[in-house]
């Protein structure tokens, strides 16, 4: 593995390891057990991403022989139960999902690119089911963040009607 991938892995571990902090700071800030529980789930995830990680990085270092076998997204991202969102309130909530938005929209980017810059087919194929699974979070963020928006703006008298 050239130095070129080690710090490929070594930043997609960081992203990751970012993921699973600010997840779990926000489910420790939520009042809803249900919202607390969704973003433990979404932390989860981030770890079995830097489990994922770790293992090409043994396997491609030469440091272990690891049969690597990366599990695809799932089809419907079901990781939210978005009705019980609007107990996490007003701008708290925009906050959280606007941050979840921009740190799911990089990581998707990193993958990507980092999928086009390996020599290695299996870090390649990592790297896709990194980028599609992001992708994934990224369009229910969005979406519940363009909900929330438009929640507020009506609270705060901004709607345009």
């Amino acid at each position: 593995m050239d130095d070129m991938e080690k710090d490929i892995i070594k930043r997609a571990l960081a992203i990751e390891k970012e993921g699973y902090e600010f997840y779990m700071l926000a489910a420790d800030n939520s009042d809803d057990e249900d919202v607390s529980d969704a973003f433990k789930q979404l932390a989860r995830e981030e770890e079995k991403h830097m489990d994922w990680l770790r293992e090409l990085y043994e396997k491609q270092s030469g440091k272990a022989d690891v049969d690597l076998s990366f599990e695809s997204p799932p089809e419907t991202p079901s990781i939210f139960t978005w009705d019980n969102v609007s107990r996490f309130k007003g701008s708290m909530a925009m906050s959280v999902f606007g941050i979840g938005v921009k740190m799911e929209k990089d990581a998707v980017d990193f993958y990507e690119e980092a999928a086009e810059r390996t020599d290695s087919q299996e870090a390649e194929e990592l790297f896709k089911v990194l980028a599609d699974w992001e992708r994934g979070h990224l369009k229910d963020f969005e979406e519940q963040y363009e909900m929330l928006q438009e929640d507020w703006w009506n609270e705060q008298g901004f709607a345009p009607f």
